[in-house]
């Protein structure tokens, strides 16, 4: 039988490249979580102990990074959206779904980003997100036949809100890390066909607005 033309198997990692991948990883996961996907490589390869060149001979390209960083975390969010689908409820299976990816993102700034920007077709991350979204919009679909969602809104529109929502209370975060709750229940009602219901917390105090949001 001729082999002409087969692709040999990848040759499995020594244990010290092995390791410094993993240390990359957990690395990239760490200042991707804290800075977002523009943050310095090099910051990344000091984090993991390995130099810049030792990143780049793991990970040619940063979205090869990105994609081993942060796959985990989508493939979470994919699981979170299985559960909802479960829920006999159709607003409730909905909106715990759409709090849990604020609640993702609002901890994690990589993830933030990853869910709107768009990685290559084939990686492990965009394609979660593409079973994500079906699954997303699959919850959206059903609260709009239940006339529990207002028709004239689709998944684009939500997503954005729900990002919106979430990185409009970052620069507070750090005194307020729950603000974009508030926020969110005002997206939720405003995405509802019937009345608003009460919002969770107060509003910021505005000293508050302003220690958080000073400029050096």
């Amino acid at each position: 039988m001729s082999t002409e033309g087969a692709q040999a198997p990848a040759r499995p990692l020594r244990a010290d490249a092995r390791r410094n991948r993993e240390l990359l990883v957990a690395a990239a996961r760490e200042v991707f979580a804290a800075r977002g996907l523009d943050a310095p490589l090099d910051e990344i390869a000091r984090r993991a102990g390995v130099s810049i060149g030792t990143l780049y001979n793991r990970f040619p390209s940063r979205v090869e990074l990105v994609d081993a960083a942060l796959a985990e975390q989508v493939l979470a969010s994919v699981r979170l959206a299985e559960r909802a689908i479960t829920d006999p409820d159709p607003w409730h299976g909905l909106t715990t779904h759409l709090t849990a990816i604020a609640e993702l993102q609002a901890a994690d700034r990589g993830f933030t980003d990853v869910c709107v920007y768009t990685l290559p077709a084939g990686s492990v991350t965009e394609q979660a997100k593409h079973r994500g979204n079906e699954l997303t919009l699959a919850l959206v679909e059903r609260a709009q036949r239940a006339g529990v969602l207002r028709p004239d809104v689709d998944l684009t529109d939500i997503g954005l809100l729900i990002w919106a929502a979430v990185r409009a209370t970052e620069g507070v975060r750090a005194l307020a890390p729950d603000a974009w709750r508030r926020h969110l229940a005002l997206v939720l009602d405003g995405l509802r066909t019937d009345a608003a219901h009460p919002l969770p917390g107060r509003p910021l105090d505005p000293e508050t607005v302003r220690q958080a949001m000073s400029f050096g």
